[in-house]
C-alpha cells in the first residue's frame, strides 16, 4: 500500500513501506553506488543490507520508505521520531520532534532540484501525520553540500554542525511554521 505524498511534473510521487526481500536490489545498488556510498556509508553485501532493512523495519521509532514516481523506486527514506533516537543525544530534542533521511537512489534524479521538493513535501506530510511534532529535523554530512543545500531549498535552516559518532553533520531544522 501506498501513500500519496505529492503531484510533480515527473508523475504522482507516493512513499510505500520497504520490503526487506522485495526490495533488497534495489536498496542494495543505491547503497553501492560510489556517490551514495561516500555519504551513507553502507556499500554492504545483500545479506547486510536485508538485515539492516530488517532492523529498519523493526524499530519502535523509525520506518523505512521506498519513494516512487508512478510507481517506480527512486528514492529510499527513514523518518523517524527524532526524540527518540541516538540523534537525541547530540541536540536539544523537543517531544515529539520528526527526523528524516534520504537517499535518491538513480543518478538522473541527483541534481535536478528534485531532493528539495520531495523533502518539502514529505516533511510536510510528516508535520501533517504528526500533530504534536513542532519540527522535523535532519542532520546530513556537512561534506554532503548538494544534500545541505536541498534542505535548505525546502525550508529546513542549519542550526549548528554536530560531532556524531560517525560524521559532521550539518543539524538542520524545519519548524511547523516554516
Amino acid at each position: 500500500m501506498s501513500t500519496e505524498i505529492t503531484k510533480l511534473d515527473e508523475g504522482l510521487f507516493t512513499l510505500r513501506a520497504v520490503d526487506p526481500v522485495g526490495d533488497l536490489a534495489v536498496v542494495h545498488a543505491w547503497m553501492n553506488d560510489p556517490e551514495v556510498a561516500r555519504f551513507w556509508e553502507m556499500p554492504l553485501p545483500e545479506q547486510q543490507i536485508e538485515a539492516y532493512l530488517r532492523e529498519q523495519r523493526g524499530s519502535a521509532h523509525s520506518t523505512p520508505f521506498l519513494g516512487c514516481i508512478d510507481g517506480t523506486p527512486m528514492s529510499y527514506w527513514e523518518l523517524y521520531r527524532a526524540d527518540l533516537d541516538p540523534l537525541a543525544a547530540h541536540y536539544a530534542a523537543k517531544p515529539r520532534d520528526a527526523g528524516v533521511h534520504l537517499l535518491l537512489g538513480p543518478a538522473e534524479s541527483r541534481g535536478r532540484g528534485l531532493g528539495a521538493r520531495l523533502l518539502r513535501a514529505v516533511s510536510d506530510w510528516q508535520l501533517s501525520v504528526q500533530p504534536y511534532a513542532e519540527r522535523v529535523v535532519a542532520e546530513p554530512d556537512v561534506r554532503n553540500v548538494r544534500s545541505v543545500r536541498a534542505f535548505e531549498r525546502a525550508g529546513f535552516r542549519k542550526t549548528r554542525e554536530l560531532d556524531l559518532p560517525d560524521k559532521r553533520a550539518a543539524f538542520m531544522v524545519r519548524e511547523r511554521s516554516a
